[in-house]
């Protein structure tokens, strides 16, 4: 596997281009986070929900009930490999623009399901339809930065999409004081719409004339090869993948980490949100030291200290010590580094790619979330009444992440591996 690519010399082309004709940086970054959102608002505020959802759907096992998170990321995850290479090809406009329609749709299909099968069945689809916001905003942002200015772009964006995860569980909640569960469906599809009208009428074309490909399985082929093949990109997608699994164990397990483990059903949207303002913190503090220290450092600092805390924490919970006040703060700690980290390491995987932007997010996008979701579902299946499951599975991940960086970067740490 090579570290180095032509890619890497194109770098401040594309750097220099910017966002095309029509969108400023900050709109762009808004837009960006928005479409990453989509997915944030599809998981999380249907969290408080699930209990009521299995409830009037006929399905009270609290194991099944995951499914509704899960079958979305299965989604999520297997629909990326179809809109890079079509991105890549057609453009990343028209694709955005159809996947919004078609994701608004799904949303007010679950809001009619009436069956709990159905609704599993409009979740895959509502996955497979917003699978293109994640590939086409990633592949987005590598068309027009490069480097540590890339890194900041989407740590912006991944600070306001944690606005979401902040705020989406108390919104699920508050629109549950209002409308049946079958309400929060049609508030996703309203988002959905504004979205969609946004895409219409303010994103322009960002794909490079140049870096069109033809759709064809060698041409495909070649492009997916090469994603998996390239020692940097290969390295940093499994990281990603990796962390981004015990982040779904989370998840899964979160609600009911707290009506089971600790008897408080009532404070996960609010400690979920504080849990979740370490992400978003720390995403902010990454936009405005990346391009000074670098992604390497930053990221691979910020690892270490998730490692240090999540095996602190196992310390506590098997010494018969925790309780809701030691899982808050040290899974607001692990969050922060978390933040510090993701979009570096996605920074960092896409980076050698530009010229096939499109088919790399989508590889890329499949392996982290779907390889994701089955790690998460393994940990959040592990429930077994306490935090311990979801502790060892941040924990796991951490080294586990850390070895594979170790790997690529030839034994280095905060600094590229010799001769790349």
């Amino acid at each position: 596997m090579d570290g180095t690519t032509p890619d890497a010399q194109m770098a401040p082309h594309v750097a220099a281009a910017g966002p095309h004709a029509g969108i400023g940086f900050r709109e762009f970054v808004a837009l960006t986070a928005a479409l990453m959102a989509l997915v944030g608002l599809s998981i999380d505020t249907m969290l408080p929900a699930l209990p009521a959802i299995g409830s009037s759907l006929g399905e009270p096992d609290g194991d099944r009930q995951q499914l509704i998170v899960t079958v979305l990321l299965l989604g999520l995850g297997l629909g990326q490999i179809a809109y890079g290479p079509i991105s890549d090809r057609v453009g990343r406009r028209p694709v955005l623009i159809g996947s919004a329609g078609a994701y608004v749709l799904f949303s007010i299909g679950a809001s009619l399901a009436p069956s709990f099968d159905a609704l599993l069945a409009f979740r895959l689809l509502q996955g497979l339809s917003i699978a293109a916001t994640r590939v086409v905003a990633v592949s987005m942002v590598r068309d027009c930065y490069s480097g540590r200015q890339m890194a900041r772009v989407m740590s912006l964006s991944f600070m306001v999409f944690l606005a979401v995860p902040v705020l989406a569980p108390s919104i699920g909640q508050v629109i549950m004081l209002v409308f049946p569960w079958r309400g929060l469906f049609g508030s996703i599809a309203g988002f959905g719409v504004i979205v969609l009208v946004w895409l219409v009428l303010r994103v322009p074309e960002t794909l490079h004339p140049e870096y069109r490909r033809p759709i064809d399985a060698r041409s495909i082929g070649a492009a997916m090869a090469r994603a998996l093949t390239t020692r940097q990109a290969l390295g940093y997608m499994l990281v990603q993948m990796i962390i981004q699994g015990a982040l779904y164990g989370f998840l899964n397990s979160v609600q009911l980490i707290f009506a089971d483990g600790f008897h408080l059903p009532k404070w996960m949207p609010t400690v979920f949100a504080v849990i979740a303002g370490g992400m978003a913190a720390a995403s902010l503090l990454n936009s405005r030291i990346v391009e000074r220290l670098g992604t390497r450092r930053v990221s691979h600092s910020a690892l270490l200290g998730f490692i240090a805390i999540e095996l602190l924490h196992a310390v506590i919970v098997l010494a018969g010590a925790e309780s809701v006040w030691s899982f808050v703060a040290c899974q607001v700690l692990a969050m922060f580094c978390f933040g510090l980290s993701m979009s570096n390491f996605g920074a960092m995987a896409m980076e050698p790619l530009a010229s096939i932007a499109g088919t790399a997010a989508s590889v890329q996008g499949v392996v982290v979330t779907t390889g994701g979701a089955l790690i998460g579902l393994f940990i959040g299946q592990r429930f077994d009444g306490t935090t311990m499951p979801v502790t060892l599975g941040f924990a796991g991940a951490g080294i586990i992440g850390l070895v594979i960086i170790l790997i690529t970067e030839g034994g280095r740490l905060f600094k590229p591996r010799m001769g790349a």
